[in-house]
C-alpha cells in the first residue's frame, strides 16, 4: 500500500477525496517552529541525562573519569625469607658438629639474593604470575633490600617485575635466557641512542656496558643507559661488581631509582616515579596494568 497526504481509502475501501490544502497563518507555524523546537530540546535533555548517568557510574568505578590514568598497584606483603638454617639441604644436615655449623655459615653468605627467598613462595608465585623464577627471585630481593633501605618509599617487588616484563620480558628479549648468576644470554642491548627516533646520548662509558664507543645504549634486563648507570648502579648480589647485565644487580638499582623521586604511596608518587623511569604517560599506564596483574595472580 502506498501511503500519502492526499488520499487514502476509507473503511470500506473506497478512496476518500483528496483534502484541499489551506495556507497555514502565521500563528500556526510559528506553534508548529515550537514543537519542533520543544521536541529538538527533549531529546537533547535525554541524550545529556544519559551521559550524565553514564559518566556517574564510571567515577564510581573509576574516580577521576574515564580518561583518568590508572590508580597506582595494590600493594602486596614482602616476600618471605628464610633463615640461614633452613638453607642447608638434607645431606648438609647429616653431617654432625662442627661441619653442619660451617656448611650453614657458607650457605647463608653467598652472594645470590635467589637463596634468601624462600623456595615454596617463589614456586608458587612464578606459578600463578609466569615471572621466571630467576628473575622473581632479583625483584623480591629488592623490594626486601628497598624497604629496610627506604621503608617510606612504599616500593614493592610488583612494580619492579612489572618494569623487567615491559623493557625486558625479565631478561628474555631476542631469545635471551637468564643464567643461574643471573646474567642474560646473550647480553640484551637496545638501540644506538643517536637522535634519529630516539634521545641523542652520545657514549659515555666507552663501550664497556653497551659495546658501542660512540652512542649510549640500553643495558641488560632493566635496560639502564650507561650514563644513568654511572649515578644508580649498585652491587646486589655481592660479588664486588654492579654491573646492568645482572639481574639482581639491575632490579636493586631500579628500586633505588624509583625510590629517589620520593614516597610511592600515592597514586600521584607512584606515577611520578614510574615516569623518571620514562617520560611517557602511556608506560606508566602500562606498567601499572601488568604490576596490578601480578599482584593480583600472586594473591
Amino acid at each position: 500500500m502506498s501511503w500519502d497526504d492526499d488520499s487514502n481509502a476509507d473503511e470500506f475501501g473506497e478512496r476518500r477525496p483528496a483534502r484541499e490544502k489551506v495556507p497555514a497563518t502565521g500563528w500556526q507555524v510559528a506553534r508548529r517552529i515550537a514543537g519542533y523546537a520543544g521536541v529538538v530540546a527533549g531529546v537533547v535533555a535525554l541524550v545529556a541525562g544519559a551521559v550524565l548517568a553514564v559518566n556517574m557510574v564510571g567515577l564510581a568505578a573509576k574516580p577521576g573519569g574515564f580518561g583518568a590514568p590508572p590508580a597506582k598497584p595494590a600493594n602486596v606483603a614482602l616476600p618471605p625469607v628464610v633463615s640461614p638454617t633452613e638453607q642447608v639441604d638434607e645431606t648438609d644436615a647429616e653431617v654432625e658438629g662442627e661441619a653442619a655449623q660451617d656448611s650453614a655459615v657458607v650457605s647463608g653468605s653467598g652472594v645470590s639474593p635467589m637463596a634468601q627467598i624462600d623456595p615454596e613462595w617463589m614456586s608458587r608465585v612464578a606459578g600463578t604470575t609466569g615471572i621466571p623464577v630467576r628473575a622473581l627471585s632479583a625483584y623480591a630481593f629488592a623490594h626486601i633490600s628497598i624497604a629496610a633501605e627506604e621503608p617510606e618509599c612504599g616500593l614493592d617487588w610488583t612494580t619492579i617485575a612489572a618494569i623487567g616484563a615491559i623493557e625486558s620480558g625479565h631478561g628474555s628479549h631476542a631469545d635471551a635466557v637468564l643464567d643461574e648468576n643471573g646474567y642474560a644470554q646473550p647480553a640484551i642491548i637496545g638501540r644506538a641512542l643517536d637522535g634519529d627516533g630516539v634521545a641523542r646520548i652520545a657514549d659515555t662509558d666507552d663501550g664497556v656496558f653497551d659495546g658501542d664507543a660512540t652512542w649510549d645504549r640500553a643495558v641488560g634486563p632493566m635496560q639502564f643507559i650507561p650514563s644513568t648507570w654511572a649515578k644508580w648502579g649498585s652491587d646486589a648480589n655481592g660479588d664486588g661488581i654492579a654491573d646492568p647485565n645482572q639481574i639482581d644487580d639491575a632490579a636493586q638499582s631500579a628500586a633505588q631509582y624509583l625510590c629517589a623521586s620520593g614516597p610511592m604511596t600515592s597514586p600521584e608518587g607512584w606515577r611520578a616515579a614510574v615516569f623518571s623511569y620514562n617520560h611517557d604517560n602511556d608506560y606508566v599506564d602500562k606498567v601499572a596494568k601488568v604490576a596490578n596483574g601480578f599482584a593480583a595472580a600472586a594473591g
